[in-house]
């Protein structure tokens, strides 16, 4: 009787270990840095029970931003720079994770898998791309081979293919870990999170998965970020002292809120590919807004992203007793949050800490928990949300 292999056994005997520990990578689009979430599960599914054990976010060097925006969200690139920044990658990624445990006291050999997220650099839903013989796509690179011979750790990557392929758009993939994370009966939530997109997961305390929406809503940093880097040489808008600077523009805030995007039936995905420096010059022209400062600028898109955010809520929510945890960077953005409370001011609004989960670390967790479901669980049927199981696997050897 032929025995399995050393590599498919290896995987049976973690995924039958009662306690696993995982890696999750993120990486966003702000390109700030690698989020490292080290985790520990027992269980799976509705029954996972989780440890954030240690958590850091390794800042990129301007030398490896620059080389990721030749490439990122542009319809036209460098073929060569794709195949190179994919190798390339990679590796970085396990250096930094290598990095990472060794300032922890930990050796590879006691990490069961790593689960990376990998680098978006385009994202394509048929919705955007309108091209009528194709289907909806995303492109994450960052190799996972590259990572698992690196670090010497099996390694589990691209997940949103999967999700594409059953039907999906690729994203949020938030859904399925704030189901098992953020869910509490009797208890209607909205876990939001604003990344560079903002996303929001909606899970009604009555247990109905028929009733859960995930979706993205709209720009969250991305445009916040990308004024910030053109004009004032600065990642992001620390403490929002710019925003708090300048005045709203309200012709160029209508003339933003103005596209179909914010029409469409959801759920939906969207990404810098649409909500870039472009479709703010285009907004500006409509508007007859070119000439308006720089602080009023960075201003008038941090309420863009704030007024998105409402207005989406008050349409698209009609739930009472709401709770709303918030995560990613924009949580840390005074404007936007002050905006958003102001909103709603009857509903108690928080970070996901007050869920045990750090707003930081949420969607470097999330992806170390499906890590965790690839490796042990089955398929989650959650509404019209493709019932599926996400990620390829990567051996060292």
């Amino acid at each position: 009787m032929l025995s399995l292999n050393k590599n498919l056994q290896k995987l049976v005997d973690i995924a039958q270990k009662p306690t696993k520990t995982g890696i999750g990578l993120m990486s966003g689009t702000s390109l700030d840095g690698l989020d490292i979430a080290l985790c520990s599960f027992t269980g799976n599914g509705l029954q996972t029970k989780f440890k954030l054990l240690q958590f850091v976010t390794i800042p990129y060097p301007q030398s490896f931003k620059d080389e990721v925006q030749q490439v990122f969200a542009r319809k036209t690139a460098s073929l060569e720079q794709v195949t190179l920044l994919n190798a390339f990658i990679g590796n970085y990624h396990g250096e930094l994770v290598l990095e990472a445990l060794e300032n922890w006291n930990i050796t590879p050999n006691t990490v069961d898998f790593i689960a990376s997220h990998g680098q978006t650099i385009y994202h394509a839903p048929k919705r955007l791309h309108q091209l009528q013989n194709f289907p909806n796509a995303t492109l994450q690179i960052g190799d996972g081979d590259h990572l698992a011979v690196k670090t010497d750790i099996i390694t589990i990557s691209d997940f949103r293919q999967k999700h594409i392929a059953a039907g999906g758009e690729g994203a949020p993939l938030a859904l399925y870990g704030d189901v098992l994370l953020g869910s509490k009966p009797g208890e209607n939530r909205i876990l939001l999170n604003i990344g560079g997109i903002a996303n929001l997961t909606y899970l009604p305390g009555n247990g109905d998965t028929t009733q859960i929406l995930c979706t993205d809503i709209g720009p969250g940093n991305t445009l916040i970020d990308a004024a910030c880097r053109k004009y004032f040489d600065m990642a992001y808008d620390l403490d929002s002292a710019i925003a708090k600077r300048g005045k709203v523009n309200k012709a160029l805030l209508n003339a933003l809120l103005d596209h179909p995007f914010f029409a469409e039936q959801l759920p939906k995905t969207t990404g810098p590919e649409l909500f870039g420096l472009h479709y703010v010059e285009q907004a500006q022209s409509r508007s007859e807004t070119q000439n308006i400062s720089n602080d009023d600028l960075v201003c008038t898109l941090s309420a863009f992203t704030a007024t998105s955010i409402v207005n989406f809520l008050k349409t698209n929510i009609t739930a009472d007793n709401l709770s709303i945890f918030v995560s990613g960077g924009g949580a840390r953005n005074p404007f936007v949050m002050n905006h958003l409370k102001q909103a709603f001011a009857e509903t108690p609004i928080t970070d996901t800490g007050d869920l045990g989960i750090d707003p930081d670390a949420k969607e470097a967790i999330l992806f170390a928990l499906l890590g965790n479901e690839a490796l042990c669980g089955e398929p989650l049927t959650i509404g019209d949300n493709p019932a599926v199981l996400m990620g390829k696997f990567s051996f060292p050897v």
